[in-house]
């Protein structure tokens, strides 16, 4: 008798952590009496069959590699009800009960299309952002975090050495966590982010003049890739203040990486809930963190929540980074 069998894909950007969760994913399957079929490059592997059979040794020292082992991408194809069909006829051909989809809510959107089509699915939150609404948690984000912190610590060495104002941009469209969190950890001056508005004058210059007044001579500014223009803003302030400014993207160095270990073990503990809900006959959820915990919740009442931005954190900051 042939064994009940699941998928795994990646879609969407790439994340650290995303290949724990698919080695959670795997190894929990298979441990678990289910056969396991890797998806490649996303949604677009169930339209072209790009798809390998898994087994315990294809997960194999991947915890520590940043990236994903099965790739990934985004489908325009996959975007249209015939590509959603398509997809479901392949997943019915294959024998797959469900699928396991990492990524943020583009994936999740697809997920619940491919639900609604008959292929059960439960998705896990993969974006360095932390930028799901109904998680408190998404996997990528502590390694981002820490890429970002350490690549500010090498440039402050020269801004120390020049008496210069570092003007950082860090990654976060929609989400200013990785700036906060980054910010405070290396002593930003100012953090600008999509969520808090802002005036230049008064949230940089000011509280640069301010900190200089007290004996600082070098400075970080660190802002959110949301609120964008760090060439001008660097400008700006040089003309404003008389501090030589210079402009860093930190850009796609972030996505990679060996994962940190919270990355690890957060995605290994939501790929195998991934697992155990499929096995439960659960299907269009999201495995979840909230208040500290690993629960799941329905796609469609996850992808309506709006994301909470920290305030009181974000004014922590400001008091202290003076």
């Amino acid at each position: 008798m042939a064994k009940e069998k699941i998928a795994v894909l990646t879609s969407g950007g790439d994340a650290p952590g995303m290949n724990a969760a698919v080695r959670a994913v795997v190894r929990a399957g298979i441990n678990k009496g289910l056969g396991v079929v890797g998806v490649h490059r996303g949604y677009n592997g169930l339209l072209n069959g790009d798809v390998v059979e898994m087994n315990l040794r294809s997960v194999s020292d991947t915890i520590n590699r940043g990236g994903t082992v099965l790739y990934t991408a985004r489908s325009k194809e996959y975007n249209t009800p015939e590509g959603v069909e398509k997809a479901a006829r392949y997943c019915n051909s294959l024998g797959v009960k469900g699928v396991v989809v990492i990524g943020g809510d583009g994936s999740f959107r697809g997920a619940r299309d491919l639900t609604a089509h008959g292929v059960p699915c439960v998705c896990i939150p993969g974006t360095i952002d932390n930028d799901i609404a109904c998680s408190e948690y998404t996997i990528g984000f502590d390694t981002a975090m820490n890429t970002a912190m350490e690549m500010v610590d090498k440039i402050r060495d020269t801004a120390q050495s020049h008496d210069r104002c570092s003007v950082v941009e860090v990654m976060g469209r929609r989400c200013g966590d990785i700036a906060l969190q980054a910010g405070i950890a290396v002593g930003a001056t100012s953090i600008l982010v999509p969520e808090i508005e802002h005036d230049l004058e008064r949230d940089v210059v000011s509280r640069i003049l301010a900190t200089q007044a007290t004996g600082k001579k070098h400075f970080i500014i660190v802002v959110a890739e949301g609120v964008g223009g760090v060439e001008e803003i660097a400008r700006f302030v040089q003309e404003r203040t008389g501090i030589e400014s210079r402009a860093t993207v930190l850009g796609h160095v972030q996505r990679g990486g060996s994962p940190t270990l919270r990355d690890r073990v957060v995605a290994s503990m939501m790929g195998h809930k991934a697992v155990e809900l499929l096995i439960s006959g659960a299907s269009n959820r999201v495995v979840a963190m909230r208040d500290g915990r690993i629960t799941d919740i329905d796609i469609t009442e996850g992808l309506s929540m709006e994301r909470v931005f920290d305030k009181n954190l974000y004014q922590i900051a400001m008091d202290i980074s003076i």
